[in-house]
């Protein structure tokens, strides 16, 4: 009786240490789908797994790529579409063979071209929704009418355009700031809930709040306009949360940004992003990603896809206080994408993860915006330009990052 006090007791002390060390997804935040809601016809969740009605025996598991086909001197920063030619025809089939399943496309009016091919490949995607992250009060009412529009915009598109049995998710929103996240909370420090025909959430910031509108009005747009929905998630980084028990958060923890007011968690996670290179070990390869990744997994209740993992070839690291921004040889990339998988494959908790999206297929030229020629310029100071596992040369002819992408080929066709 003794021993058997001594293990209850070591049991509790454990329990009371997980939960006074959890962040703000074990704080009694909560989002639910009302009842009502139908669930998409291809991709659902149902609990806390992701599933594909076509092959419901078969696990899902993303082998994804970041895709923005904009080419030297192109750039959306005008307002301009992917041009329709033959790019697409040349970069999917070689996608395809390097075992990658599934794209996740930033540019919000894809070309008919690039469908076509998207069927003949036999690929899914998911598509991005950007909207503007700056904004000091994401709940104000001509922001939220702005970015419906834009989100609106897109849902027809897929519908008139697009690949409504191929599309596996919307992403409202993408790595908002902490700025404008903090300034949002601090307008609205009353605006804790929000109660759509759709999306629930309790116990909420201003920010998930604004986020969780806007979800649920798309949602609604889609099935009162087109007649089913697909499944919808806002894309957050770790900077801002969800986990807020690390030094380096560039928020309040109690405002930390829990992206679970859709139907699954998508996050971008960097090796050497805030909040992840000050995570613990994780329990099998000892790195601080797969703790953070372990983490992640204990504290979350739904699926959750990495929709963004890599590292910048630029030749220079331009900020000195952003350590592992930029400045990376080829090899130093084809390390951390190896370890990246291996930590995701032998984390504790690696059954709640349905992706893993390396950024990026080839280099964006046009980023960030600086000038009016910078799509012609591919700045060395400038870590964004430089995210492909591909260079662009002569004739917008992609060039293999040394032994890059033969690494995703090597990764993406083994068994998980």
């Amino acid at each position: 009786m003794h021993r058997s006090s001594n293990l209850l007791l070591l049991v509790a002390v454990c329990i009371l240490c997980i939960v006074s060390n959890a962040s703000a997804l074990a704080v009694g935040k909560t989002s639910e789908l009302t009842p009502q809601t139908p669930e998409p016809k291809r991709f659902v969740v149902r609990g806390n797994i992701l599933k594909d009605l076509q092959q419901p025996n078969s696990p899902v598991f993303f082998r994804g790529m970041g895709y923005s086909p904009f080419l030297i001197g192109e750039t959306p920063l005008t307002g301009a579409d992917p041009k329709d030619d033959g790019r697409f025809g040349q970069h999917l089939p070689m996608m395809r063979e390097m075992g990658i399943n599934y794209l996740h496309v930033f540019p919000r009016r894809m070309p008919a071209g690039f469908f076509d091919v998207l069927d003949k490949e036999d690929l899914v995607y998911g598509q991005d929704i950007w909207l503007f992250p700056y904004e000091p009060d994401f709940l104000d009412p001509g922001y939220q009418a702005r970015q419906l529009a834009v989100i609106k915009e897109v849902i027809d598109h897929t519908y008139k355009v697009g690949r409504p049995d191929r599309l596996v998710l919307f992403s409202i929103g993408d790595e908002l700031q902490a700025a404008s996240v903090t300034s949002t909370n601090a307008k609205h420090p009353d605006v804790t809930e929000y109660v759509g025909k759709h999306v629930v959430v309790r116990n909420r910031t201003a920010t998930e709040v604004a986020m969780a509108k806007l979800m649920d009005e798309a949602m609604d747009y889609e099935l009162s306009r087109y007649g089913e929905r697909h499944l919808y998630c806002h894309t957050s980084w770790t900077h801002i949360g969800p986990i807020s028990d690390r030094p380096d958060l560039e928020v309040k923890p109690e405002d930390a940004l829990v992206p679970d007011m859709g139907d699954l968690i998508c996050m971008n996670i960097y090796t050497y992003a805030n909040a992840v290179r000050t995570s613990g070990p994780g329990r099998s390869t000892g790195t601080s990603y797969q703790g953070y990744l372990e983490q992640l997994a204990w504290e979350s209740y739904k699926p959750i896809v990495i929709t963004q993992v890599g590292m910048s070839t630029s030749p220079v690291e331009p900020k000195a206080w952003v350590p592992g921004f930029g400045g990376h040889s080829t090899e130093e990339v084809t390390t951390t994408f190896e370890n990246v998988w291996q930590d995701l494959h032998s984390a504790q908790g690696r059954d709640r993860f349905y992706g893993l999206v390396f950024f990026e297929w080839q280099d964006e030229w046009w980023k960030s915006g600086e000038t009016p020629d910078d799509s012609l310029d591919h700045a060395a100071k400038d870590p964004e330009e430089w995210f492909g596992i591909y260079e662009l040369g002569p004739d917008n002819r992609l060039i293999p990052k040394g032994r890059i992408p033969e690494t995703v080929k090597r990764l993406f066709t083994q068994p998980r």
